[in-house]
């Protein structure tokens, strides 16, 4: 008897496991279908304006279908897992491009970095007892921490890079990066507080405080 109650007992277990794997599956399904679709109508379009791949690379609709998977993924707390930037430039050749448009990208990453960031200092501020003259400090250098979080964020690869001819001798290259959102945060965050120690004279703690850093 007992043998026999382990046994529906395990199967129970088992088919209820089952049962959650089922559940959560048509969330997954929903969301690789729409980045699917989004691909499509997307590559759809870009090729009929003259936009294609490098001989070599990843299929346009795989590369896109990828970076509408990176735009629809979020975290537990429901915010948006990725940050995201394009950059577009034209050039003679398609590496002087290339650089380019990374190159934009980067800094169009760094100001949503920057932004939100200062956010959340603004916030923060209020609550760690400053004087005008640190608060205003704070606020400077926050303001002029873009190009500091541009060059430290780490090497990234484009998830799509597309281009078409523009006129006889010039290639136009559109490009999309993202990075981790928490990644990013967390490095600019220690960038604007080594900058702060330089510059300002704001006690350690309350610089952590301020930034949110352990």
């Amino acid at each position: 008897m007992k043998k026999q109650f382990i046994l529906l007992f395990s199967f129970l277990l088992s088919f209820g496991m089952a049962s959650i794997s089922f559940a959560q599956q048509p969330d997954l399904k929903k969301k690789d279908l729409k980045a699917m679709k989004e691909a499509r109508k997307q590559g759809k379009k870009m090729k009929k304006d003259g936009w294609d791949v490098a001989p070599g690379a990843l299929p346009l609709e795989k590369s896109l279908e990828r970076s509408w998977a990176m735009l629809l993924d979020y975290n537990e707390e429901g915010k948006k897992k990725y940050l995201d930037a394009d950059g577009n430039a034209v050039a003679e050749s398609k590496s002087a491009a290339d650089l380019q448009a990374l190159e934009l990208a980067k800094l169009n990453l760094a100001g949503q970095i920057e932004t939100q960031v200062a956010a959340l200092i603004e916030a923060s501020v209020a609550n760690q007892q400053l004087t005008r003259e640190e608060a205003a400090s704070v606020t400077k250098v926050v303001a002029g921490s873009k190009n500091m979080i541009k060059n430290v964020i780490n090497e990234v690869d484009p998830v799509y890079k597309v281009y078409r001819e523009v006129g006889r001798k010039n290639v136009e290259v559109q490009l999309k990066i993202f990075y981790d959102r928490d990644n990013a945060m967390n490095g600019a965050k220690k960038v604007i507080r080594n900058k702060l120690e330089e510059e300002t004279n704001i006690i350690h703690e309350k610089l952590d405080n301020i930034l949110d850093l352990k």
